[in-house]
């Protein structure tokens, strides 16, 4: 057990001197989950716009259209700043970037709104930025909405409280999952560029070194503890220090999120452990994860209704700890949620954590036997070239002997 323990320790403080020595894996490894997250936070800190020029084109003229202008303008998302003749008009300000969205008001506004009819009111909104979208859109429906209240009382009064998002900004609703995902994403970069440093520092290019046959076991727990231990605080770092740090929505208690970040960062590890089978040479593990990111954040079920995703990729979504890992987190951050009131997520990642354990067992044995019969091929080869040297000498001096007689 002693000798285990020192064989443990010793790839422990080799992974980790290779970890502080490769800057490739430094920056995936630090860099990118120390910075990343601060840029990405920033740009969403604000996550509202406020005043967003729009162009009002009011083809009816009356004093109904000019009080659904007026309340437009009066809200902190819009203000109106021109009130072209014209939709042409209207179009080349937005094609010059004065203005980000249009409301065009048609002449029989006031008419149908008079005789209790519908009244229709089109919205063109600059789709290049989904804030400027929300703000424009979203505007101009509450507008409506009120001025149907005056015309005729609703059977129904609605009083809209938001409870997991006040502010209904897009850095509450879309940075927990990114803080989640970018801890797979950079352990498992991690991860698969040090098995293609490995490979490539290996004579024999395969992931586990001749001086490591029969020790599989050793030196996954090595790596294992070392890749456990700098990520747990990167973990926290990033799931408490900067929702705080930004003033973003935090209801999760500290022991909860230290026993859900445990099974998602080992699950991590282990994928990451199995996926660095596949890597070759350093660099193609950049082809293998980066492209996955963004779709795995759509199928996380975050960006998109989990129930509108189809059951295929609903399927493929639960290979990924992710996947797991940003639901459990969404509802312990965002909703206040316990461990109890996310089990499934809970017990998938630790179902993940032996199944991907077991996997990158299997993936590094059969890299030992790989590399054991290899060694051993080229052993007899060598072996063999002796020999048939040694017979050719042999013969080389009988047949001196035999002439010099």
């Amino acid at each position: 057990m002693r000798k285990r323990i020192e064989e443990i320790a010793d790839v422990w403080r080799k992974e980790f001197e290779m970890v502080m020595r490769d800057q490739g894996v430094l920056i995936f490894f630090l860099l990118v989950p120390l910075l990343y997250p601060i840029l990405y936070a920033w740009i969403y800190n604000n996550e509202v716009v406020r005043e967003v020029p729009v162009a009002v084109v009011d083809d009816s003229r009356s004093h109904v259209s000019r009080s659904f202008i007026r309340q437009c303008d009066a809200t902190p998302d819009v203000r109106v700043v021109a009130r072209p003749s014209s939709m042409a008009e209207a179009q080349q300000m937005m094609s010059r970037g004065e203005v980000r969205g249009i409301y065009v008001i048609p002449a029989d506004f006031s008419s149908h709104l008079y005789r209790g009819e519908p009244a229709t009111v089109r919205v063109y909104c600059d789709m290049g930025v989904m804030l400027y979208y929300k703000a424009i859109f979203q505007t101009a429906t509450n507008v409506a909405m009120s001025m149907g209240r005056q015309v005729a009382p609703p059977p129904l009064i609605i009083d809209e409280v938001a409870m997991f998002n006040p502010s209904g900004g897009y850095g509450n609703f879309i940075l927990p999952g990114v803080l989640m995902l970018i801890l797979q994403q950079t352990l498992v970069l991690g991860i698969g560029m040090s098995a293609g440093t490995s490979r490539e520092r290996n004579s024999y290019g395969f992931l586990v070194p001749y001086s490591r046959q029969g020790k599989v076991g050793n030196l996954m727990i090595g790596k294992v503890v070392c890749y456990l231990m700098i990520y747990m605080v990167l973990g926290v770092y990033l799931t408490v220090l900067i929702p705080r740090l930004f003033h973003f929505v935090q209801l999760v208690s500290i022991g909860t999120l230290l026993l859900l970040l445990l099974p998602y960062i080992l699950a991590s590890i282990f994928f990451g452990l199995t996926v660095s089978c596949l890597v070759r040479y350093r660099e193609n593990v950049m082809l293998l994860v980066v492209f996955f990111s963004v779709p795995l954040l759509f199928i996380s079920g975050v960006s998109w209704p989990q129930s509108n995703i189809p059951a295929f990729w609903q399927s493929v979504a639960w290979l990924f700890p992710s996947t797991f890992g940003i639901r459990a987190f969404v509802r312990a951050n965002s909703m206040g949620a316990t461990l109890s009131d996310m089990t499934v997520e809970y017990v998938a990642l630790w179902v993940q954590v032996v199944v991907y354990g077991c996997l990158a067992y299997g993936v590094y044995r059969f890299q030992s036997v790989m590399a054991h019969g290899y060694v051993l091929e080229r052993l007899m080869a060598i072996k063999r070239k002796r020999e048939v040297r040694r017979r050719f000498k042999a013969r080389r001096q009988r047949s001196r002997s035999q002439e010099y007689q």
